[in-house]
């Protein structure tokens, strides 16, 4: 890392994850008012719930309106630890009472449609909203059919849960179900998709239960990559805590799943068909699909975003944030989309304000828990460079390979330090 140690920079994110360092340059956006606008925000995860509550604290006179359609959110971050049993479903859940305190209107609706001429939100609920400003993060949806057999339905026999709530405890109860000496599959995507490291903690978080309770009990990892987020890092927490338990097989020796079949419990890659016992697919990924309505995602099924103010490059007066929108080196993570949440509230306020925005800088850092005492990070630093998003050059760094059991269960300690943090700062 550049200008800190990494123990230092840990402690920075890990126990204070909300810090003002999360959009470096903000600040200069509070001068500017919104004059009593009306700023829409649609999607209540870490990017909107971000914004909304920090157009609100940078300008009182500013009307924001939250559109989500359910009354609670449950973050996919630690969402693995219900798979193992570490924790329940509600320790993920968060309210929205905090963000109404705080001045947002919250309305639990789904926005059905978009039209960015007559600046107006319509709901399913019949209700139409305009706007001066709108803010998207609508997350992501599945690519359905992408793998051959994979839609809707199937996804109740072979849950994703890449969305957590009702899928998370869906992968739970059969896990739970089944019988020791059975095969679980994972199958993550090709990149990009949300949350880069996911599918690799759910591996370790599941073997951490399969040790526990079912210890014959094996993981297969089928991957439709060559490499992943942190490999390193997570090939040797495996084989530390779990041995041979869990096996990685890369796209090219034939990890890539075609096709499922879920009468058969079934998949099958180019080289062979895999039987399990529970079959945890992670399909391709798009932005939420309002997005499309919108009018502003592209031929990648992401949203292509001015850099310093994440106003749609497709469509003006809409901004996308979070999972849904294509920025540049950032990872697609619920870190970045906090980031990505305080920018877009200090651009908007500036723009509304008739002032020229500033350039903002970030910082994403994703910790992994490998086991309940064993945590590895890793951290990036971004600017704009270019009219791109950016790596700064020599900032950031992983956690060190072979550290001593002291150091990755400090690092655990700084994954519940930095969900405690970020969450707090998101939803009160």
């Amino acid at each position: 890392m550049n200008g800190i140690s990494r123990r230092s920079f840990g402690r920075l994110v890990g126990a204070t994850g909300a810090l003002s360092a999360l959009g470096l340059g903000i600040g200069t956006a509070r001068a500017q008012g919104g004059n009593g606008a009306h700023v829409v925000v649609i999607g209540g995860g870490f990017g909107g719930a971000t914004a909304a509550r920090y157009l609100r604290r940078r300008d009182p006179s500013l009307r924001v309106t939250l559109i989500e359609a359910n009354r609670s959110f449950h973050t996919c971050p630690f969402s693995n630890t219900v798979l193992a049993g570490i924790n329940t479903l509600d320790f993920i859940e968060q309210g929205y009472d905090g963000l109404e305190a705080a001045g947002v209107t919250v309305l639990h609706d789904r926005a059905t449609d978009i039209d960015p001429v007559k600046r107006s939100v319509t709901t399913q609920g019949g209700q139409t909203l305009t706007y001066d400003r709108l803010i998207l993060s609508p997350g992501v949806d599945m690519k359905w059919g992408a793998i051959e057999g994979y839609d809707e339905a199937a996804a109740e026999i072979m849950p994703h849960a890449w969305k957590a709530g009702p899928q998370t405890a869906l992968l739970r109860s059969q896990l739970e179900a089944m019988e020791d000496g059975g095969l679980v599959i994972i199958a993550p995507p090709a990149n990009p998709f949300r949350c880069p490291p996911g599918p690799y903690e759910r591996a370790a978080l599941i073997a951490h239960y399969l040790k526990t309770h079912k210890p014959r009990s094996k993981i297969l990892i089928l991957d439709a990559k060559d490499n992943f987020s942190k490999q390193g890092l997570f090939t040797e927490g495996w084989k530390a805590l779990y041995g041979d338990m869990i096996e990685w097989v890369s796209a090219s020796q034939g990890g890539k799943v075609l096709q499922v079949d879920t009468q058969a419990m079934s998949v099958e890659t180019d080289f062979d068909t895999h039987q399990a016992a529970v079959i945890n697919i992670i399909p391709p990924q798009k932005a939420g699909v309002i997005a499309e309505a919108a009018g502003v995602t592209n031929e990648t099924g992401f949203c292509p975003v001015d850099p310093v103010t994440f106003e749609s490059t497709l469509q003006k007066g809409i901004h996308v944030i979070g999972d849904a929108c294509i920025a540049g080196t950032m990872p697609k993570s619920g870190y970045s989309a906090n980031s990505q949440g305080k920018a877009v509230a200090a651009a908007v306020l500036a723009l509304l304000g008739d002032a020229e925005p500033a350039a903002p800088s970030f910082i994403n850092t994703c910790y992994s828990l490998l086991g309940p005492e064993y945590g590895v990070s890793v951290a990036g630093v971004y600017h704009v460079a270019e009219g791109k998003i950016a790596d700064v050059e020599g900032a950031g760094g992983l956690s060190p390979a072979n550290a001593p059991a002291s150091l990755r269960k400090q690092e655990a300690e700084y994954t519940y330090g930095w969900y405690d943090s970020i969450t707090r700062d998101i939803w009160g």
